[in-house]
């Protein structure tokens, strides 16, 4: 299960500040949402996140996470019919 700040990252919250502007309501928000479910607590708290995102956005460079690199496939040749001889 993910934490608060891993949760607030997604939803591209910057936490650190969320933490330091608006201590109260995070204390609350963390509480709440230690004793819910993510989705549950997103639609519970879906238009004050919305807000909460606008106050403190989290810069691009910090909402990008590492991609996994996939390897490219191999190609493989599909041997061609021969002709029946009879």
């Amino acid at each position: 299960m993910e934490g608060f700040e891993e949760y607030l990252i997604k939803k591209k919250i910057n936490p650190a500040a969320f933490k330091t502007g608006d201590p109260d309501r995070w204390q609350d928000f963390e509480s709440l949402f230690e004793k819910m479910h993510p989705d549950s607590f997103t639609a519970q708290k879906l238009f004050l996140i919305n807000a909460i995102r606008r106050k403190y956005p989290l810069s691009a460079e910090a909402a990008e996470e590492p991609k996994e690199t996939s390897k490219p496939k191999p190609k493989v040749k599909i041997p061609t019919r021969r002709p029946k001889t009879d």
